[in-house]
């Protein structure tokens, strides 16, 4: 009987700890926008970029007097998790002469930023 439960006891561990990395994506995410992101971006006003806050549901290349590239208005995207998560990959790989340049290899990393966004969602 006690050797179940010690696989049990495991498992539960295992997803307990999966549940508070995945709650701390929003706050580790903030970190991160602030260090990658806010060079060009902000969640409430326009920079070089577009403003970022409620990015996640909103059709690109909609932000008023924003002077996004035609590729980008034309896309038809709708920005959700995996075209964000592929956007901060390779922006040229969802649309091409979209001028952004950046990129972000590191798939933790991006997941954190797009969950943080994700919370900006008004």
């Amino acid at each position: 009987m006690k050797l179940r439960m010690i696989p049990l006891m495991v498992l539960s561990a295992g997803l307990a700890l999966t549940a508070l990395t995945l709650a701390g994506y929003p706050a580790a995410g903030r970190a991160a926008f602030e260090k990658r992101c806010t060079g060009c971006h902000a969640l409430d006003h326009e920079k070089v970029g577009p403003r970022l806050g409620g990015v996640v549901g909103r059709k690109a290349g909609t932000v008023p007097n924003f002077d996004y590239s035609d590729a980008l208005k034309k896309s038809g995207i709708v920005w959700n998790v995996e075209i964000l998560d592929k956007w901060l990959t390779d922006p040229d790989s969802v649309v091409p002469d979209a001028d952004m340049t950046f990129r972000l290899n590191d798939a933790t990393e991006r997941a954190a930023i797009i969950a943080y966004l994700k919370e900006t969602h008004k």
